[in-house]
């Protein structure tokens, strides 16, 4: 049976077998959020997928180290990267401290991540607390004649870097190209060149969050940080890197620029993106008013939503699609997930009241293989899921009295549906039934998230969550035994 893996490497647009660099060593590294407000739905998608990402490889035998950031600092966002730094924005909004802002919205990530069942990465580094290894790496740059001091910020040198290696390859953007698409923006009249971005950049009085470098007070670049943590905790080349199809362009670009100018060769063996998500058939967003959070998926709190869905519903519906396609959120999808789900751990929970036989023509050796080819074709969830409706079909079969299983079967039957449902793609038999508009076993993950919070002494964001339920007249109300909660239409 063939455990080949086999990748979507988007630098060379291929699927390329999987050669760990140090094997059985994988280094993995995932960009993290940026907490300066709540982790929305196509963020969660992505860290699900690097979820099974993690757990395959583990699967496997690899001896995996896992890094996903959290970016602390700010998030520079625009055509290049001189744009706002939204964790200051939203910390004047809040009337907070930055650090509260991070605390507050980390806190709600990490409550978010495990009601998903995804596994806590192996590190997870701050920006804010690697700023000795940005500015080394910046001085190395610096060194090597890629980058350039102006009035306190250090500027990659785009031009330089493009004179004796590729730019752009990742991305497959033309730079020239670029230019007229590129707004004016702070900080731009002093580059040399318009594509040139901020390793380093001088903090402006108002500039709530600044650290002393060697060029005068201010803050690393977003691009820096990544570069710096994932060569900190993974060395000068690692296997794999991830991240939303949004950061390929400029961040990774950036990111392989930066580790080559100071390290002299590209970081990463294997580059892997994951598509967006969208609300029926448009792409998800807050100006469309299709954007929701994860909460409100699972309480159906919200215009476009009909009921509320499990965390595990809503994570079997994610692995239904492929993590390089695009995603539509829809009820009627929604629903068909729900009941495929509903269907699939029915069968799972109930392989024990099957009644063996003595003969049986099943091939459930091929059946395994093809949950291995389904897995090591770029992590093809879709047919896995497949794969294992067929045990679905058999395993009801022999229950029903009309599929021939022996013991040794259907005990090969449970170990695959162990491995490849449970340990690989992360899921979790339900609680409790799914059929209420609000059903409890939601209400009982809200009622978790509040107490992690709580036990973490975030009482501003446990009771935002509470006021968010009354905005929509469901009323929470904490117990010794979790939380009860009631619907008060007004």
């Amino acid at each position: 049976m063939s455990k080949d893996l086999y990748i979507y490497n988007s630098l060379s647009r291929n699927k390329d077998l999987f050669q760990p660099l140090n094997a059985p060593f994988v280094g993995l590294y995932v960009c993290g959020p940026t907490v300066y407000a709540n982790v929305h739905l196509g963020n969660c998608r992505t860290f699900m997928f690097f979820d099974v990402v993690y757990r395959y490889l583990t699967h496997l035998g690899y001896k995996v180290r896992y890094v996903r950031n959290i970016t602390d600092v700010g998030h520079i966002t625009s055509t290049f990267d001189d744009g706002v730094d939204r964790i200051g924005q939203q910390a004047r909004l809040e009337q907070l401290e930055p650090m509260e802002i991070v605390q507050k919205y980390t806190n709600y990530f990490h409550e978010v991540m495990r009601v998903f069942n995804n596994h806590s990465p192996s590190i997870e580094p701050t920006a804010t607390g690697h700023m000795i290894e940005q500015i080394e790496m910046i001085k190395k740059i610096l060194d090597q004649g890629f980058a350039y001091e102006v009035n306190g910020s250090i500027y990659f040198d785009v031009q330089a870097y493009r004179a004796k290696y590729p730019y752009g390859e990742l991305s497959g953007r033309n730079v020239e190209e670029l230019y007229e698409n590129t707004r004016t923006l702070d900080g731009q009249d002093e580059k040399k060149f318009f594509a040139d971005f901020a390793l380093w950049k001088a903090a402006s009085p108002e500039h709530i969050m600044r650290w002393p470098s060697p060029w005068g007070e201010g803050f690393p670049g977003w691009h820096l940080e990544c570069s710096a943590m994932s060569t900190k905790y993974l060395g000068e080349q690692f296997d794999i890197h991830g991240g939303g199809m949004d950061l390929k362009f400029p961040h990774h670009e950036s990111e392989i620029a930066q580790n080559t100018a100071c390290c002299g060769k590209g970081p990463v063996k294997y580059w892997m993106h994951s598509n967006m998500l969208t609300v029926n058939g448009q792409k998800m967003s807050k100006s469309l008013g299709n954007s929701f959070l994860p909460h409100e998926l699972f309480a159906g709190d919200h215009p476009l939503l009909e009921k509320g869905y499990t965390p595990q519903v809503v994570r079997f519906f994610m692995m239904q699609a492929h993590y390089r396609s695009t995603l539509d959120f829809s009820n009627d999808a929604l629903n068909a997930a729900e009941k495929a789900y509903e269907r699939m751990m029915s069968a799972y929970e109930s392989i024990e009241q099957c009644k063996p036989s003595t003969e049986s023509d099943a091939d459930i050796s091929a059946l395994e293989a093809r949950c291995y080819a389904a897995m090591g074709d770029d992590f093809n969830t879709p047919i896995l899921i497949a794969e294992l409706f067929e045990a679905v079909r058999l395993i009801n079969g022999c229950k029903n009295g009309q599929q021939a299983l022996t013991a040794e079967q259907l005990t090969h039957l449970k170990t695959i549906m162990d491995h490849f449902l449970m340990d690989v793609m992360g899921l979790q038999a339900p609680e409790a039934s799914a059929d209420h508009e609000l059903p409890n076993v939601m209400m009982d993950a809200v009622f978790a998230v509040r107490k992690g919070l709580k036990e973490r002494k975030d009482y501003a964001t446990a009771d935002l969550l509470r006021d968010a339920f009354a905005e929509r007249n469901i009323v929470l109300k904490d117990t010794k035994e979790g939380g009860e909660w009631t619907y008060e239409k007004k």
